[in-house]
């Protein structure tokens, strides 16, 4: 059995977490509410905003880009 990659995401508060960004769920939660985080250069506050590999996230003037590996 093949999994659909198009149904494949990673949450934008996991990304943070992954990502390496301190604080717990709960601290990311509001970096992220406080509008404080781009994707794909517009300003996201939605905590569970699915990503996909290639979706950049915009954190305190650094760019991460989401790999295909940490996508589950």
């Amino acid at each position: 059995m093949t999994q659909d990659t198009s149904t494949k995401y990673l949450e934008l508060n996991t990304s943070l977490r992954i990502m390496g960004i301190p604080g717990t769920g709960g601290k990311i939660k509001l970096i992220i509410r406080s509008g404080s985080v781009k994707v794909n250069g517009e300003i996201e506050t939605r905590n569970k905003r699915k990503l996909k590999a290639g979706d950049i996230v915009e954190y305190l003037g650094k760019k991460y880009t989401v790999e295909e590996k940490l996508i589950r």
